[in-house]
């Protein structure tokens, strides 16, 4: 499998990062721990007391609440700011974005904005240049490559993974199929970020959720394909670990690598002997210790197969 990234003008430093998921893929996890918009990385820091071990991957959101919600906007200056510190300590940056509808201007509420619905009018609209909600679009998606060509010019990587758990139904971006679903906006995004903001410094992550139940479509209804995809990853809560969502995220991935994007119920040891190919898992904020006992979080840190990040 060629271990070039989908953008060819990715920076050596994007290159070197697949590289190295790609030589750990099968031996080797990392651990990872996401953090809300508030807490810079104060989940990172809990893992740490927990474990005496710090997460190799931190994980923030860009958010979309205002105040000083825990999700708010306004604290994007900060997470910027964060990211390049916990890079320069050794970490492995990846951010997301809970976007809010793009018929509706930022900051809104997780469940009016970001799990709203839109119309197939207004889908199509999005997808659509020239119309009002893809204009719209085009503002909110300019101030989030804005943030990472901030990292591009500070030289730091980043595994990108927005519009996640896309198979789902709880997103305004869920479950849209064909080709003029979720596919056309995942590529509309990449090449504005890739062809105009030239945001090199980005490795791609498709991040779906584990199809598991009659609200999850397969991984394939929502795949865009491999032509803009660097890392497939699924999100796994409530210790749902089956064998056949490795498998067949695996399969689909076909030779790339992927990821537990998000845990709640973390992983065991035995697990990850029996699903290998994980290059990380990240655990989500508080499911660190709302859904984990301090012992199962410290085995598995303490798995030979994890790997993290010496402390700073």
């Amino acid at each position: 499998m060629n271990p070039s990234p989908v953008n060819p003008n990715a920076t050596p430093k994007a290159r070197a990062l697949l590289q190295y998921l790609y030589e750990i893929s099968g031996t080797t996890t990392l651990s990872g721990q996401h953090n809300t918009p508030a807490h810079a990385a104060q989940y990172n820091e809990q893992a740490e007391a927990i474990t005496g071990k710090y997460p190799s991957v931190w994980g923030q959101d860009f958010g979309f609440s205002t105040g000083d919600d825990m999700d708010s906007v306004l604290f994007r200056p900060a997470i910027i700011a964060e990211a390049k510190r916990q890079y320069a300590a050794g970490s492995i940056v990846t951010l997301m974005w809970h976007a809010v509808r793009p018929i509706e201007d930022e900051p809104g509420t997780f469940s009016d904005n970001v799990q709203g619905k839109v119309t197939d009018t207004e889908w199509l609209d999005l997808v659509t240049p020239g119309t009002a909600i893809h204009t719209r679009w085009l503002g909110q998606a300019d101030v989030i490559a804005g943030l990472l060509a901030d990292l591009r010019d500070a030289g730091i990587p980043v595994l990108w993974r927005p519009y996640h758990e896309m198979n789902g139904n709880w997103f305004w971006w869920g479950q849209r199929t064909g080709p003029d679903g979720y596919t056309a906006l995942w590529r509309q995004m990449y090449d504005l970020f890739v062809n105009v903001h030239r945001l090199d410094n980005l490795l791609w992550v498709w991040n779906a959720n584990a199809p598991n139940g009659a609200h999850v479509l397969p991984y394939e209804a929502c795949y865009p394909g491999p032509e803009t995809v660097d890392i497939l990853a699924t999100d796994i809560y409530h210790n749902n670990y089956h064998q056949s969502f490795y498998d067949d995220l695996v399969a689909l991935a076909d030779g790339k690598p992927v990821a537990l994007g998000e845990v709640g119920q973390v992983p065991t040891p035995e697990i990850l002997e029996a699903q290998p190919r994980w290059a990380w898992f990240m655990i989500w904020t508080n499911f660190l210790t709302k859904g984990n006992t301090p012992e199962a979080v410290r085995a598995l840190f303490d798995s030979p197969r994890v790997l993290s990040r010496p402390a700073a």
